[in-house]
């Protein structure tokens, strides 16, 4: 009984002490999150707080006293047709950043991984992809001087070619309302063709190269290759690509700030300079962080959805 009594107390002993170290071994890992914890509330959270706070208030910066009114300026942005115009300008730099870059990232990358590395080495693959790359690496703002001289009307170079051609009488690329946001979207497709093409050869580099040889050998021409091994085999960059375009779309700003400022009249607005405009030309900050809090909401929601649509595309083909 006296040997029981002491191995009883053992286990129990051991117990104890396994129990103790497991919580001190949780406790010591949430030591190891506190650094991002501390970043998001300083980041993320606090700023995001204050916003919504100033969104229910009447506020014009600076000393000025800050009144609260509630949802006014949410029930004022309903009825604001010149957000909605930005929101539907929305739209096109969606098309702009995420759907035209997207499709022609996947033909780039993929004739440059399964053609021309083949063909020329290599090296002249290497050398292309990091061509389409270079817009990415341009400070914005000397890209958007850069492109607002090419589509000037008096003296650019897409208004010379064109009168070389004959056609005295060239568009106005940036002041006509009816073709300046279409000259936004085409630059801003030049900024983003790089990102996609980058990342999909990436993923490629992962793809067995007997794939393509056994297709090759069974007679399957190029784009039978493209459709058959390339789309499924990159399809989680594809949304990788997707999710963080969509975002970049949805609070576009700087090519809009430096190529156009909103104009001509309000065709190029968009949510995120609709936002700077009331906080720093209009003194309107209340208003301008009632636009950032629901753009805020849109983004998330976008990239729910989308996270969402990725989950299940994952479970369908691991079934």
């Amino acid at each position: 009984m006296t040997t029981e009594t002491t191995a009883r107390s053992t286990r129990s002993a051991a117990q104890r002490r396994s129990g103790t170290a497991r919580r001190t071994g949780r406790a010591g890992y949430w030591w190891y999150l506190a650094p991002l914890g501390v970043g998001f509330l300083a980041v993320v959270a606090l700023p995001f707080v204050m916003n919504v706070y100033f969104s229910l208030t009447s506020w014009r910066g600076g000393i000025a006293p800050a009144t609260f009114i509630g949802l006014d300026n949410y029930a004022r942005l309903l009825g604001d047709e010149e957000f909605w115009r930005s929101l539907y300008n929305s739209v096109y730099m969606i098309v702009a950043i995420v759907v035209v870059p997207t499709v022609l990232g996947v033909l780039i990358a993929a004739a440059l991984f399964d053609y021309i590395g083949k063909q020329f080495g290599g090296r002249t693959a290497a050398f292309l992809r990091a061509t389409y790359y270079l817009p990415q690496i341009v400070p914005i703002a000397v890209a958007g001087f850069i492109w607002a001289w090419v589509l000037d009307s008096q003296s650019g170079l897409f208004t010379l070619v064109l009168q070389q051609l004959g056609i005295q009488d060239p568009p106005d690329w940036l002041g006509d309302p009816a073709i300046a946001l279409y000259s936004v979207m085409l630059v801003l497709i030049w900024l983003q063709i790089g990102y996609p093409v980058v990342i999909f050869m990436a993923a490629l580099q992962r793809v067995d190269p007997e794939l393509y040889e056994a297709a090759e050998l069974d007679g399957a021409g190029w784009f039978r290759r493209f459709r058959a091994i390339t789309i499924p085999q990159i399809r989680p960059e594809v949304f990788v690509v997707v999710l963080t375009a969509t975002v970049a779309s949805l609070k576009v700003f700087a090519p809009i700030l430096i190529l156009t400022g909103g104009g001509p009249e309000g065709s190029t607005v968009v949510p995120s300079y609709y936002a700077y405009r009331n906080f720093f030309e209009l003194s309107r900050v209340g208003y301008g962080a009632t636009i950032a809090t629901v753009m805020s909401l849109v983004i998330f929601l976008a990239a729910t959805v989308l996270l969402i649509l990725q989950r299940r595309s994952d479970r369908q083909e691991n079934r």
